[in-house]
């Protein structure tokens, strides 16, 4: 969607998030992400903020509210929420500003060690779920897999691009907009596309998977599940909103559930 600007947003709406933040002295777009209106850091008295946000009532509104209920109940990898601001028709998040760069995920990065903690770090946080309404799992890829594959007491993030992974001092996790319960070891089957997409053999990314337990434990039958049903889904997605982007992510899906197939039939004749 088009990014908006600090200086698009009402007189009204910025005078409101002055009187959370303090003086804002610049506001700096931030061009990457895919489903805000606005995103920025803001330079205040009391040191920088990134906000986001839009329309209440647009087609994300639910995307941000979702975020702002999550937060207090996520671990410190995730920014702290700060602030929000509801107000002539706007809805903006303000959070802790976190400088860092988007992690590697090519073959051989050093960036892949620390994003293996973080994975096994959050499964032992969030689960059991935190008391908070969530959307489970099973509903959302209702009619594409099983339930019982994937249904679990973990709180996922389920939205394993790259791009919301921060690393500077440390690795972060952002944008916790469309947050699920489910099995533990689904995020890192998440990340394991992301691997294959970044050129990764899908034997490889699945070793790497292998470090974080909840993966680790996983039955082989969901994970081959969770990976056909991702394939279906891309294929769908990319029939009914066709985009460049979608084709990468399905054709490195394609080729996890090829190797799964292939991987399945050694097995029986074995």
């Amino acid at each position: 969607m088009p990014r908006r600007h600090w200086e698009q947003i009402p007189d009204e709406v910025r005078r409101e998030v002055a009187r959370h933040s303090g003086p804002i002295r610049s506001a700096v777009t931030v061009a990457s992400g895919a489903s805000c209106d606005l995103a920025v850091v803001l330079d205040t008295a009391t040191g920088p903020v990134f906000c986001k946000g839009g329309e209440a009532d647009g087609p994300t509104g639910w995307l941000y509210r979702n975020e702002a209920r999550i937060n207090p109940w996520l671990p410190d990898v995730a920014p702290r929420l700060r602030w929000t601001v509801e107000s002539s028709g706007w809805l903006l998040l303000g959070f802790d500003h976190v400088a860092g760069r988007h992690p590697d995920l090519a073959p051989g990065s050093p960036d892949l060690v620390p994003l293996a903690a973080l994975l096994t770090g959050l499964t032992g946080t969030l689960t059991p779920c935190p008391p908070v309404p969530v959307q489970r799992f099973t509903a959302r890829w209702h009619g594409l897999i099983a339930p019982e594959l994937v249904d679990g007491d973990s709180l996922l993030h389920t939205d394993m691009t790259p791009r919301n992974f921060l690393l500077g001092d440390r690795l972060h996790l952002v944008d916790w907009s469309s947050p699920a319960v489910g099995a533990a070891w689904i995020d890192a089957a998440f990340v394991v596309v992301r691997l294959v997409r970044a050129g990764h053999e899908p034997t490889d990314a699945e070793s790497w998977a292998r470090r974080i337990p909840a993966y680790a434990e996983a039955h082989e039958r969901a994970v081959t599940a969770f990976v056909d049903a991702f394939v279906r889904l891309r294929e769908r997605k990319q029939r009914t909103v066709p985009a460049p982007h979608h084709g990468p992510i399905l054709d490195a899906a394609r080729r996890w559930a090829a190797y799964r197939a292939r991987h399945r039939a050694h097995t029986r004749r074995a």
